[in-house]
């Protein structure tokens, strides 16, 4: 995996995503053993200058295993309370562990709002900028005690994509209890292949991922394509490999591992059209022309009020929307200049005929081409 190892070369940072099915057992709690293993290698990666973060699932199945349940918890309170009691014996599994590599971790509980609010977004970036500089390797983990919306409808494969984008990654290693991406489910069909490198999410590749079981955890390998479309989008390479080998990290970083590498987009996208089209939350949506479809992904031009066909929900002036062309296809998502209301009067109408039904002058398109990231939807 040639391609891989000059990734690695140039950016240098890492993130591994760890699976429930790896880490806790509802009999036996947390696999102590696979910790140490990991922290041996997130040592090995440190001492060769890398930053690493960890983005890790387990608290409910430490909570589960805490109180001798015989069934994993089903309503959103007894989820909430039960990853409560797992999350600590999580990070004190985590803290023993890296000490022994002479490593110090740090807790850090996220909720989609420090990814789609703006400000909480750089203000977490900024915080696992002085991390890494003081060599700490953060333990992520969705804050399944509060996020509601997080624990119906969450997972850690996406968690995993957006904080690789956050923090600038050179690329994502998910470690689940399949080797990668078949053709086929392998537990139905033994002449299922293994697909060891994706090229680009097509259609195929999606029919690919809901024919394939994986993990028995929430996710499972339809939300891992999600993640690797995220992290293409965003110039980040994602490998997928079964993390059950103790040296499965140090296989992949190596080049010689049993999986699936997706491939980076050649053209990476800014900061902040990541920020927009892969994490922002949108507030409406507007549909748009045939013209207007080939002017914000051919021509790379502003969307103009004369191509609007419809607007869709209720959003203010600045607010994120989703753009869809004129058979309902998701071009992307943009920040408007304009509220809902006033795009009503606007849609379809020359630029010079707006300032008259505004009543004022009009600078900019309705989303500007700096303010528009064309990605479709990431599912």
């Amino acid at each position: 995996m040639q391609r891989l190892k000059s990734i690695l070369q140039k950016k240098n940072t890492v993130v591994i995503k760890i699976g429930t099915n790896l880490l806790a057992d509802k009999a036996r709690g947390i696999d102590v053993e696979r910790l140490e293993a990991v922290a041996r290698s997130v040592s090995a990666l440190r001492s060769f200058g890398k930053n690493v973060a960890i983005v890790s699932s387990g608290a409910i199945g430490a909570g589960v295993a805490a109180l001798g349940l015989e069934e994993p918890p089903r309503t959103v309170p007894e989820k909430q309370a039960t990853a409560a009691i797992g999350q600590p014996l999580l990070m004190e599994a985590y803290e023993r562990a890296f000490r022994q590599q002479r490593l110090a971790i740090a807790q850090i509980l996220l909720t989609r709002d420090d990814f789609t609010n703006r400000g909480r977004y750089l203000n977490t970036r900024n915080t696992f900028g002085v991390l890494f500089e003081r060599g700490v390797v953060p333990i992520i983990n969705e804050n399944d005690t509060v996020a509601v919306e997080e624990i119906k409808l969450g997972d850690n494969d996406n968690l995993s994509a957006m904080v690789a984008t956050l923090i600038e990654a050179g690329v994502l290693i998910v470690l689940s209890d399949i080797d990668g991406l078949f053709s086929d489910d392998p537990s139905a069909d033994p002449d299922a292949e293994l697909i060891k490198i994706v090229e680009k999410i097509t259609p195929e590749v999606q029919r690919y991922a809901r024919q394939t079981r994986g993990e028995l955890s929430t996710g499972g390998m339809v939300t891992k394509i999600q993640a690797a479309k995220r992290c293409a989008a965003a110039g980040i390479a994602m490998v997928i490999t079964n993390g059950r080998s103790p040296d499965a990290i140090n296989r992949v970083l190596s080049g010689d591992f049993r999986g699936t590498l997706f491939l980076p987009a050649e053209k990476r996208l800014s900061m902040r059209k990541q920020w927009i089209g892969l994490i922002s939350r949108p507030n409406g949506h507007i549909v748009v022309d045939e013209g207007a479809r080939i002017a914000l992904l051919k021509r790379h031009k502003s969307l103009l009020p004369s191509g609007i066909l419809e607007v869709r929900g209720r959003f203010k002036a600045h607010d994120v929307i989703v753009i869809l062309g004129p058979e309902g296809q998701r071009l992307g998502k943009g920040i408007t200049g304009f509220s809902s209301d006033e795009i009503h009067l606007m849609k379809g109408k020359k630029t010079s005929e707006v300032e008259g039904v505004l009543g004022r002058r009009v600078r900019a398109g309705v989303v500007p081409r700096d303010n528009f990231a064309p990605i479709g939807d990431p599912s």
